[in-house]
């Protein structure tokens, strides 16, 4: 990590010395899926860990190094690792925390796939999990048991947008000896650093805002060099859910405009949520940097802006839900978020569908809930679209 240099500069240089790679501006692809040995010994001592030279792309690549140790700086952690996909990571960190008899408490709402690997880890190896709304002290103390190994948290929570106390939680954990999981997906390392908090391992979806293209599916994490060198020693390695150079080079390139981009993105939702809030269709908006939001104090605390992303339910149900996203002209129906264009979902129906319908409830996803990824086009044009829209309903 460059201790001098600031978050914005450090997107573009951390993690790459161009002196390195013949004065190249752009990092290289290093498109190899093998390294050579110059002798038999210079191989031993490689697999034996004496040389830390490359050995095969599955154990470690030139150019997805680069993008590992700029994640790092980025989170101010001692080291990351980049994956295949955002559920790559996520499998690859709570395998490597967890055995079989061990408890895992978890924020309320969490992403559909990330459900399904809860379910998959509670029926077949016997690791059971908790959902709770995590809001206080008191609440997280008692959902403890002696076999609780992590709490993982989404923050902001995917769909409803509602924060969990990062600092709150790392005070219960710490008691405990409990390791604490963070997947800041939603708000990258430039709206929220949650190993600034005492947070154990903070990992993303980089398919999404630190992509932000839409051209790429990946997974990062970052955290304590002893937590990452175990899981790159064993649930990386073992189980092979890594990044290609290609993909890590497109990483590396989105990254360098992470701040312009986020800062658009949410300049352009404050808009779009002021208007959105005053329709008579709209009976809820869901986005913390609201006042009278219930996690508006927290994303004062640990967040640099509320983010991208806003949720709302209509007037109506599924039906009007749906009516209401066939309507939309410029907006684009997609799952995913944080590219250049606005996107929406319906996560009943959609990211969502996985889990079944009382837990669905129970997480604050209605039939009329909708989630928009607020993307770089002239706030005013989002608006419009989503305005006749709801004027056609």
């Amino acid at each position: 990590m460059t201790d001098n240099h600031r978050f914005e500069t450090r997107t573009i240089h951390d993690g790459y010395e161009d002196k390195s790679h013949h004065n190249s501006l752009a990092a290289p692809i290093y498109q190899t899926s093998t390294f050579t040995f110059e002798t038999a010994e210079a191989g031993e001592r490689r697999f034996a860990g004496e040389d830390p030279g490359y050995i095969y792309s599955r154990l470690g690549n030139p150019t997805v190094r680069m993008l590992e140790e700029r994640i790092a700086s980025l989170e101010n952690a001692e080291a990351g690792l980049a994956f295949g996909s955002g559920m790559a990571a996520v499998s690859a960190v709570l395998l490597n925390l967890v055995k079989s008899g061990d408890h895992i408490l978890c924020s309320e709402g969490v992403y559909g796939c990330t459900f399904g690997l809860l379910k998959m880890l509670e029926e077949k190896f016997s690791i059971d999990h908790d959902l709770l709304p995590l809001d206080s002290v008191e609440q997280i103390r008692s959902a403890i048991r002696p076999t609780t190994t992590v709490i993982y948290i989404e923050t902001p929570i995917n769909p409803t947008l509602k924060l969990i106390d990062l600092e709150m939680i790392v005070s219960v954990a710490k008691e405990y000896g409990i390791q604490v999981v963070v997947d800041n997906t939603f708000s990258t390392p430039y709206l929220q650093r949650p190993i600034e908090f005492g947070c154990d391992i903070v990992l993303h979806s980089a398919t999404k805002y630190i992509g932000g293209h839409g051209d790429v599916v990946a997974g990062l994490v970052a955290g304590s060099k002893d937590a990452m060198t175990s899981i790159a020693k064993s649930t990386q390695k073992d189980i092979g859910g890594i990044l290609s150079p290609f993909d890590a080079w497109l990483l590396l390139r989105g990254l360098k405009t992470l701040p312009l981009r986020m800062d658009r993105h949410c300049s352009n939702a404050r808009s779009i949520v002021e208007n959105l809030s005053s329709h008579p269709r709209v009976k809820k908006v869901m986005y913390p940097g609201t006042e009278t939001s219930p996690s508006y104090a927290i994303s004062k605390k640990q967040m640099k802006y509320p983010g991208g992303l806003i949720s709302f339910e209509l007037d109506g149900g599924k039906q009007e839900a749906q009516e209401f996203m066939n309507k939309l002209k410029m907006i684009k129906i997609a799952v995913s978020l944080g590219d250049a264009e606005t996107l929406i979902q319906h996560p009943s129906t959609m990211t969502h569908a996985v889990v079944p319908e009382d837990e669905r409830r129970r997480m604050g996803i209605s039939d009329s809930l909708i989630r928009l990824s607020i993307g770089l086009e002239a706030w005013e044009d989002i608006w419009e679209d989503v305005l006749q829209a709801l004027e056609a309903l």
